[in-house]
């Protein structure tokens, strides 16, 4: 039996206690491989990814784009862009990992950045 459910954003939709069940009764492999297999739920792209961490990080933070690229130096323009899916370029390395760290410690990036000048 199908079972529709409308999603809203922020909050994961409950699971039933048989498929909490089934879901336990699974390898990690097997989840994988179930979810690779779901032709309505492809897998994100790298690009995809890059922009649900650049959303996640500045939305955690509670910062619009302008303030979320003026406070770690970060040009707007990129920074819409890569929210927006609107990049061919593949991650950069060093984008990615300046957001773990804008994610982990705010804080001190903003020390950093205070100090560098």
């Amino acid at each position: 039996m199908t079972k529709r459910v409308k999603l809203s954003e922020g909050k994961p939709s409950e699971l039933t206690d048989e498929q909490r069940r089934r879901l336990g009764a699974m390898s990690d492999a097997e989840i994988n491989a179930g979810a690779l297999a779901d032709a309505d739920n492809p897998p994100l792209s790298e690009n995809e990814l890059m922009s649900v961490k650049v959303k996640r990080v500045r939305k955690k933070l509670g910062l619009s784009q302008a303030d979320f690229a003026a406070r770690f130096r970060i040009n707007i323009a990129r920074l819409k862009d890569i929210e927006q899916g609107r990049t061919r370029k593949r991650p950069d390395p060093a984008l990615m990992a300046y957001l773990s760290v804008i994610e982990r410690e705010p804080e001190a990036v903003d020390r950093a950045l205070a100090n560098d000048g």
